[in-house]
C-alpha cells in the first residue's frame, strides 16, 4: 500500500506540477490555454490563441517544462544506480566527471569559437563528456570492482577538466564569453526547445528503462560483489554495463541543460524513505519525484526573482548542500 501511495502519489504530482509551471509566469495564462495551445497543434479543431500567447506557452514554456522532467528524472535514477554500485550514499551523476567534461566541451564552444548557436554548444558538452568518461575507462582498466579506484578516477578526471576549463576562460575569454560560460556552468534550462526535449526524451527513457531493467543486480550489489555473484549476477559486466548507461544519460542531459547538481544525490534518498530499497520500485519513483523536484526549483528560478532570472543549478545547490551535509551526519562509517 505504501508503494502503491507512493508511485500514485508520484504520477499526481507530476501532472500537476507540469500543469503549474506551464502557466505560471508573468503572461497571465490559464491552463485552458495551455490545452487549447496543445490541441491546436496536435490538429484538434479549436480555436487558437493569439500568435503572442501561443508562442509564449508552445515554443519557451512547454519545452521548458518537459526538458525539467526528462533531466530531473534522468539525474535522479542514474544518482540511484551509482549509489548502489558504488554502495556509496553520496555518489551522484557527477561521480564519473561527466560533468566536468560536459563544462570544458561547453566553454571550447563558447570562448574558443568551435561552433555557433545552441546545437553547438551541445555537442561541445556531450563530446566532452564522453571524453571525460573515456579517460575514467583507462584509469580504471578492468577494475570496476573496486569502487575507491571508481571514485579515485571519477575525481582526478573532474579535476583535469576543470583546471582545462579555467585555463580556457583566463586564457581567451572577454568579458562577455565569461558571463555566458558562468551561467551555463550554473545549470539553465532557458534554451529549452522540442529539438533538445526530443533528444532528452529518447536517451533519459532507455536509460531509465535499463537500468530498471537491472534492478535484481542492483538489489544484489547491496550485499557486496561477492554476494551478488553469488546470487547468478555478473559483476564486472553489470557495472561496466550501467556505468556505461549512467555515464552516456548524464553526458546527454548534462549537455542540454548546464550542470545542474545535487539532483541525483537528495532526490533518491528522499524516495527511499517512501518506498524502501527494492529498486523496481526507487528506480520509476526517483523518476517521478526527480522531475517534480527539477521542475519546481526551476519554476521558483524563472519566477521568484522576475524580471530577472537564476540558474536553475544555483537553487538545486542551496538545497543540496544542507541536504548532503544531513545525508553524511547520518553516515555511521566511511563509504567504502
Amino acid at each position: 500500500m505504501r508503494t502503491a501511495c507512493a508511485i500514485g502519489g508520484g504520477v499526481l504530482l507530476l501532472v500537476a506540477s507540469i500543469a503549474a509551471a506551464a502557466v505560471v509566469g508573468a503572461a497571465g495564462l490559464s491552463p485552458a490555454d495551455v490545452l487549447r495551445t496543445v490541441a491546436a497543434h496536435a490538429g484538434l479543431p479549436v480555436r487558437p490563441l493569439a500568435p503572442l500567447d501561443d508562442g509564449i506557452i508552445w515554443e519557451l514554456r512547454l519545452p521548458r517544462v518537459l526538458l525539467a522532467v526528462l533531466v530531473g528524472a534522468g539525474l535522479s535514477v542514474c544518482g540511484a544506480v551509482l549509489q548502489a554500485l558504488t554502495r556509496n550514499p553520496l555518489a551522484d551523476p557527477y561521480l564519473l566527471g561527466i560533468s566536468s567534461g560536459a563544462s570544458a566541451g561547453a566553454v571550447a564552444v563558447l570562448v574558443l569559437g568551435l561552433g555557433a548557436g545552441a546545437a553547438a554548444l551541445s555537442a561541445g558538452a556531450f563530446g566532452g563528456a564522453v571524453l571525460a568518461f573515456c579517460c575514467v575507462l583507462a584509469m580504471i582498466g578492468r577494475q570496476f570492482g573496486s569502487t575507491v579506484r571508481v571514485v579515485l578516477a571519477g575525481v582526478v578526471v573532474s579535476q583535469l577538466f576543470s583546471a582545462l576549463t579555467s585555463l580556457v576562460v583566463i586564457w581567451a575569454a572577454d568579458a562577455q564569453s565569461t558571463r555566458g560560460v558562468t551561467f551555463w556552468l550554473l545549470g539553465s534550462l532557458a534554451s529549452a526547445s522540442w529539438a533538445s526535449v526530443a533528444l532528452c526524451a529518447v536517451v533519459a527513457v532507455a536509460g531509465v528503462i535499463a537500468c530498471w531493467a537491472a534492478s535484481s543486480a542492483l538489489d544484489a550489489f547491496a550485499f557486496g560483489r561477492e554476494a551478488a555473484a553469488s546470487l547468478g549476477v555478473a559483476p564486472a559486466r553489470t557495472e561496466l554495463v550501467l556505468f556505461s548507461v549512467t555515464a552516456l544519460t548524464t553526458a546527454v542531459l548534462v549537455a542540454a541543460s548546464g550542470a545542474i547538481g545535487f539532483v541525483g544525490l537528495i532526490v533518491p534518498h528522499a524516495v527511499r524513505a517512501l518506498t524502501g530499497g527494492r529498486h523496481h520500485v526507487l528506480l520509476p519513483a526517483c523518476a517521478l519525484y526527480g522531475g517534480v523536484f527539477l521542475l519546481a526549483a526551476d519554476t521558483v528560478a524563472r519566477t521568484a526573482f522576475a524580471p530577472r532570472e537564476i540558474p536553475v543549478g544555483v537553487l538545486t545547490a542551496l538545497i543540496g548542500v544542507p541536504a548532503f551535509a544531513l545525508v553524511m551526519r547520518r553516515r555511521k562509517e566511511t563509504p567504502a
